[in-house]
């Protein structure tokens, strides 16, 4: 089946691939996980984003709306 061969997405590795109706589908693994640039006691305190984001980060903090 034709798909995107391996993508890093730093936090984890995917594979996608389009099924025959045009659904895209993601296979992503467990690991390393969203505790590799961060303590597991601050897990989520702050944004963390993957290296090849952070050019973006100001715009991507921009667009983001306060929670509660």
């Amino acid at each position: 089946m034709p798909n995107s061969g391996e993508v890093d997405r730093f936090y984890f590795r995917s594979l996608y691939f389009r099924e025959p109706n045009g659904i895209l589908f993601e296979i992503a693994t467990d690991g390393p996980g969203f505790a590799t640039d961060e303590l597991m006691e601050t897990l989520g305190e702050k944004l963390a984003l993957p290296p090849f984001l952070e050019p973006r980060r100001a715009a991507i903090e921009a667009g983001l709306k306060p929670i509660g």
